[in-house]
């Protein structure tokens, strides 16, 4: 029974996050079907005009290579979910995970290394 209440939430967040991200998805597809009509019509254009110049560099590479695929979309729809279901945003308090401490293995939470008004910094680099 919670199980399946929870199945049912999941459902219910993911379609209104769809009805939150669906006119911007549409509004990306619309931009992204522009920009392949504007390379076909600059293609075409330049097809009918012989000198162009060397130094405009062409705005399509081949034909093949459209903007306005459904890979392209799905992509975008994936991203768009991604982003949408980040915990963290700009302006919002800064997520807690749980972080492993190296040294006694214990599991403790990312703020509890924070000292008074110092700011945390993370650092994911290396030193090679």
């Amino acid at each position: 029974r919670e199980r399946e209440r929870e199945q049912a939430m999941n459902v219910l967040k993911e379609a209104v996050a769809a009805l939150l991200l669906l006119p911007r998805f549409l509004v990306t597809a619309l931009l992204l079907c522009m920009l392949d009509i504007l390379c076909i019509r600059k293609r075409l254009l330049s097809r009918e005009q012989s000198a162009s110049s060397a130094d405009d560099p062409p705005l399509c590479v081949s034909d093949t290579n459209r903007l306005f695929t459904l890979e392209s979309l799905r992509a975008i729809w994936h991203g768009q979910k991604l982003d949408f279901f980040k915990s963290a945003h700009v302006g919002s308090p800064a997520p807690n995970p749980e972080v492993v401490e190296l040294r006694g293995q214990e599991r403790v939470r990312l703020l509890d290394y924070s000292r008074g008004a110092r700011p945390l910094v993370l650092n994911f680099g290396s030193c090679t």
